[in-house]
């Protein structure tokens, strides 16, 4: 099932998720609806607060990225879509800068200072604790999208003169909300 995006200005986006006790079939099923959502957005990575969810859960799919094909020293890709169940980033480290953009901030693109490689680990749908590193795209999608599970936006990553340069469509966004 399709969800409606929660945009910005919505108080559910800088609320902190909770940890999911056990991966259920529930959760399993909101997994499914959250790929479907984020399919159907035609964005690369989505949150359980982007519908309306404090489960600590994430999707992501950086396959359909032109970016990422143009990434000649990209590590060979893990199993898209990925679903990640309490994620946590245990360690990052290096620095890429990219632009940047957000389901729950429709037409906003910013540059964003993000970690070039991260370590994380998250449980799976079959409830087993995986360990996983990523660099480049899939590295900042995963902070990105972590960061929506802490109550963080990626406007909060952005330098003051990015957020002036935003700041009339933000203002128009937040009164549609």
């Amino acid at each position: 099932m399709v969800h409606d995006i929660v945009l910005y200005g919505d108080s559910v986006l800088r609320q902190k998720s909770k940890p999911v006790d056990e991966v259920n079939d529930a959760i399993r099923s909101l997994a499914s609806d959250m790929i479907e959502t984020m399919y159907a957005s035609q964005g690369i990575g989505l949150a359980a607060e982007q519908i309306g969810r404090l489960e600590s859960i994430c999707v992501i799919d950086v396959r359909a990225s032109d970016e990422h094909e143009d990434d000649e020293a990209a590590e060979p890709m893990p199993s898209m879509p990925m679903v990640l169940v309490n994620p946590k980033i245990t360690s990052s480290d290096g620095e890429q800068v990219g632009t940047e953009g957000c389901l729950s901030f429709p037409e906003i693109y910013a540059t964003v200072k993000r970690a070039m490689n991260v370590a994380i680990s998250y449980r799976n749908l079959d409830n087993e604790e995986i360990h996983a590193e990523a660099t480049g795209l899939l590295a900042r999608v995963m902070q990105h999208e972590i960061d929506h599970l802490n109550g963080v936006l990626f406007t909060d990553r952005m330098s003051p003169a990015q957020k002036v340069t935003i700041a009339g469509k933000i203002k128009r966004l937040k009164k549609r909300t």
